[in-house]
């Protein structure tokens, strides 16, 4: 009796542990169709006025408050310099990437007061390649680039990041310009590209026209007036919100970040 009372006892064991298996088995089970995770990227646009504010100060650490309070994951600056006599020889690029911690890159428009004066993308993930796009222009006014970046944000996969700052002075070389720029980055499959700079035109503009009717989908306007955040149409991007600070004195232009949503499968 005693050996059959230690045999109930193990089978009614082996029982319960059956049972508990079956329900775990039973809580982790799916339909086989792989959830979608919320992915955004927050990208930030904004014209530095070569460091200077509107009250004539040089002052990085304000530059900073204004991208650190809007929390971006990457960001494409406009007007930096590097080595310039106006800038006291500050490599603005590295200063403002080392005070966000944040990974940097520095394209060359043109040389200026004895260093360079051109754009600069500075990046919460590693910068795996970067590519400075010259651009069109007149003899008579100044050269102009794109700079990309490859990036790679988890659960998205590798990025083209573009920065840009187009001519102020020609609307025809604007045209030029974005005309350059629909050849260098075509909307068509491929890696997603997201543009982002000061392209001084207006919504509506033929300089604006031509990236638009060419696949290109700008997602700041009317809000924005001249500084840019565009994705492709192939890009399987949802745009969840957009905020354009009200920053008067850090420099000419306020900051406009763009959060986006990806669409895409795992």
């Amino acid at each position: 009796m005693e050996q059959e009372a230690i045999t109930m006892q193990q089978t009614k064991k082996m029982l319960l542990i059956a049972w508990a298996f079956l329900t775990m088995a039973a809580s982790c089970h799916t339909t086989g169709v792989k959830p979608q995770s919320v992915r955004t990227l927050r990208v930030l646009t904004y014209n530095i006025h070569h460091g200077e504010g509107t009250d004539e100060r040089f002052d990085y650490d304000r530059l900073v408050g204004v991208i650190k309070k809007l929390r971006p994951d990457i960001v494409a600056l406009q007007e930096v310099d590097w080595g310039t006599e106006r800038a006291s020889g500050a490599d603005q690029a590295k200063i403002l990437a080392e005070l966000c911690r944040m990974h940097y890159a520095f394209g060359q428009a043109m040389p200026h007061q004895g260093g360079q004066y051109g754009e600069a993308i500075l990046s919460r993930f590693p910068i795996e390649k970067t590519v400075v796009h010259p651009l069109p222009y007149q003899i008579d006014l100044e050269p102009r680039a794109a700079i990309e970046v490859v990036i790679r944000p988890a659960g998205i996969g590798p990025i083209s990041f573009v920065g840009t700052h187009l001519c102020h002075k020609s609307n025809e070389l604007r045209i030029q310009q974005t005309r350059r720029l629909t050849q260098l980055f075509p909307s068509k499959e491929g890696i997603p590209v997201v543009l982002a700079g000061d392209f001084n035109a207006r919504p509506g503009s033929e300089p604006m026209n031509v990236l638009l009717s060419t696949g290109w989908i700008d997602v700041v306007s009317p809000r924005s007036v001249i500084d840019y955040v565009l994705v492709r149409a192939c890009d399987p991007w949802k745009v969840k919100e957009v905020i354009i600070a009200d920053e008067p004195v850090a420099s000419d232009h306020n900051p406009v970040l763009a959060v986006l949503a990806w669409q895409g499968v795992d």
